[in-house]
């Protein structure tokens, strides 16, 4: 990759027919997601979870998009809803994302970012010409499913119609605004029943929990978005989650 400025860009390219490299620009974004930039080039992985990649190198290369845009209720968030049929995760609100596959390319590089835009392309059938990568979080792992997950954070810049591309493994799209996020009312912690507890978020007729609401919780607060919250506040799990 070549680096100059705020801006990287990566051999290889995207497929989504257009031909266009993959660029990591922060040029062009609204003042708002500033501080979002900023926290992605200076957070440690340590600061976004406890769970990180095995030192070994195991597990299953993945990637998800965190979609910012502008909404009729100012920022928002894109999310969907996994069918409850999937053997994993099944029924979770969570990031479009998935694993890698060979044509995306090398995971230390370009690979994940190619991913993470043709999976959502994939189950949202957003078209990824209208979106800006602007950053990429460090890498994560999910224990329970093996998956070492790279976020990357885009700026949707040309929105485009959204929708549960197959229903099989996406039970519905749907878009969040930040102001719910962040307002203390929607937030709580959720208690497994293996006695783990993280950040939710309930939101959009929705419990965001697991994975995702732990990596918006972190974003919100490195952000400087958080906002003080009843952390008494619990939702169970049941034995299914």
């Amino acid at each position: 990759m070549t680096r100059t400025g705020e801006t990287e860009t990566y051999d290889g390219r995207i497929g989504d027919g257009t031909g266009r490299a993959i660029t990591v620009t922060s040029e062009g974004l609204p003042d708002w997601l500033a501080p979002v930039e900023r926290a992605a080039r200076t957070v440690e992985p340590e600061q976004l979870s406890r769970f990180l990649p095995p030192e070994s190198g195991s597990g299953r290369q993945s990637a998800v998009l965190i979609l910012f845009g502008e909404g009729e209720h100012g920022p928002e968030l894109l999310l969907m809803e996994r069918s409850g049929s999937l053997r994993s995760h099944a029924g979770q609100p969570s990031f479009p994302g998935g694993a890698l596959d060979p044509e995306d390319g090398d995971p230390e590089r370009g690979g994940p970012l190619r991913a993470a835009l043709r999976e959502a392309q994939e189950e949202t059938g957003l078209d990824p010409s209208g979106v800006q990568i602007f950053g990429v979080l460090p890498r994560l792992y999910i224990p329970v499913s093996h998956f070492v997950v790279t976020p990357v954070l885009g700026w949707w810049r040309t929105p485009t119609p959204v929708v549960a591309v197959d229903p099989a493994e996406t039970a519905r799209v749907f878009t969040v605004p930040v102001a719910d996020l962040t307002d203390p009312a929607n937030r709580a912690t959720t208690v497994h029943p293996s006695g783990h507890q993280g950040p939710a978020f309930l939101v959009e007729s929705a419990l965001v929990w697991g994975f995702t609401a732990g990596v918006i919780d972190r974003i919100l607060h490195f952000s400087g978005w958080e906002r003080p919250w009843d952390r008494s506040k619990q939702v169970p799990l049941d034995w299914r989650s």
